[in-house]
């Protein structure tokens, strides 16, 4: 926030100075007896508030609230939030900016990713490592090789026993300050765990099964999961090293969940959970922060919400100029730049799904990502084509994306033709994008 000398306008417009501002916390803190302490570049009021017994509130009790104007502070601030209930902790970073604040439920996010670990290396080995250089370590989880049990995937997630715990181990853990066995580790947040309402959960009769091998068959998983109970599975869908066993009654795929998990099945120990349902609904757009322009809308054909006319296509924001021979305005192409390769220069080999998005330049990369970020099956395009007025040749794709985990299928087709199979091939992908 701000330095305490400086001059302050409070929420009603009026200027009061640092001294004003001190006297106004001091007054807060004798009405409400809550302590106020700084540290960590944040202010922490409470926690816990006076007379507080037994434990913290346990995690999905924060919410976090950004956009705060800079000159509000916690006299301000504690009056609103208490109409809500009662505050056990509120802590005020030290910059803030805009006049609306937006609040949600807080990740609080306890989970690192660490990329780039030799994949000769156990889980024990990485846990004593971590423990060696961070504090607060509970566990880490290890995945092993698709191909190769005996070695892991080159990543791990480690999980800590709070989020501070969490984000004072990702500042340590920053490339080139820590090299465990001699390397330089990649480190972020995880993506928090996907949170389904327990209601929903309770009509679940989908297991999901990871760390199969990848010589195993559907036929052979469906097999095992009926040796307990013949009869119970419906059928298996199986992707790579793990698969969607689907039961025909809820009752036997608890029961097979809890008989099955940890079972070996070609010589891979399996992991068991129930699958976790995805809803399409919540869109591409909110799913990626909204890094899709309102102009790739326009040039797919949506109406322009002003007017509500519908813009003609032109092309995909993505695609070059090839469609009309125009740039459409607001709809800057991607930076790519180009680095000189030299001779020693260490390379990591890394899975195209554990970059961030801004890396993927094409819609077509995009809906892959976000099929597997979801745990769909990848897009299955079907070319269609025809024949124009003078003799050209227009073609477009048909999209099929297909949730596993609840056997739902939706099928995408945008209402422009292309000349060439690439531009077909993009437009139906980013149509597909703004649809789901």
């Amino acid at each position: 926030m701000h330095e305490e000398n400086k001059t302050a306008a409070n929420g009603c417009g009026k200027i009061r100075s640092g001294a004003q501002n001190g006297a106004a916390l001091l007054a807060l803190m004798e009405k409400t007896g809550y302590s106020m302490v700084q540290q960590n570049g944040q202010r922490k009021f409470g926690g816990p508030p006076p007379g507080w017994e037994g434990p913290p509130p346990p995690r999905g009790c924060e919410v976090f609230v950004g956009k705060i104007p800079r000159d509000m502070y916690e006299d301000e601030l504690v009056p609103v939030f208490e109409r809500a209930g009662k505050i056990y902790e509120l802590r005020l970073m030290m910059e803030f900016s805009g006049k609306f604040i937006g609040v949600c439920v807080s990740l609080d996010n306890c989970r690192l990713f660490i990329g780039a670990i030799p994949k000769d290396k156990k889980k024990e080995e990485i846990l004593n490592e971590m423990k060696k250089v961070t504090e607060g370590v509970v566990d880490v989880i290890v995945y092993p090789n698709a191909t190769d049990k005996t070695k892991n995937r080159g990543f791990a997630f480690v999980e800590y026993e709070s989020h501070r715990a969490a984000a004072m181990a990702r500042r340590r853990l920053i490339p080139g300050t820590f090299q465990p066995w001699g390397h330089t580790i990649q480190v972020d947040w995880a993506d928090p765990e996907k949170v389904v309402d327990e209601e929903t959960m309770q009509r679940v009769k989908v297991l999901y099964v990871r760390n199969l091998m990848i010589s195993t068959t559907e036929d052979k998983i469906k097999a095992e999961f009926n040796k307990f109970k013949p009869g119970v599975v419906e059928r298996v869908k199986k992707l790579r090293d793990y698969a969607f066993v689907h039961f025909f009654h809820r009752e036997d795929a608890v029961a097979a969940m809890s008989v099955m998990n940890g079972k070996c099945i070609d010589g891979a120990s399996i992991e068991v959970t129930l699958a976790k349902p995805v809803n399409k609904e919540s869109s591409w757009k909110q799913h990626f922060n909204g890094q899709i322009s309102p102009s790739s809308e326009n040039l797919l054909g949506f109406p322009n919400k002003e007017d509500g006319t519908q813009k003609s296509l032109a092309k995909p924001a993505s695609l070059s100029v090839r469609l009309n021979g125009q740039h459409s305005p607001g709809s800057p192409e991607v930076e790519r730049s180009t680095y000189p390769f030299f001779p020693g220069i260490k390379l990591t080999p890394i899975s195209m799904y554990s970059l961030k998005l801004n890396h993927f330049s094409s819609a077509v990369m995009h809906l892959d990502y976000f099929c597997h970020k979801n745990s769909w099956a990848p897009p299955e395009y079907c070319l269609y084509s025809t024949t124009s007025q003078d003799g050209k040749v227009l073609l477009v794709y048909r999209v099929l994306i297909s949730s596993i985990a609840d056997d739902s299928q939706s099928y995408f087709m945008p209402e422009k033709l292309c000349t060439t199979v690439e531009d077909a091939k993009e437009l139906a992908a980013q149509f597909t994008l703004l649809h789901l």
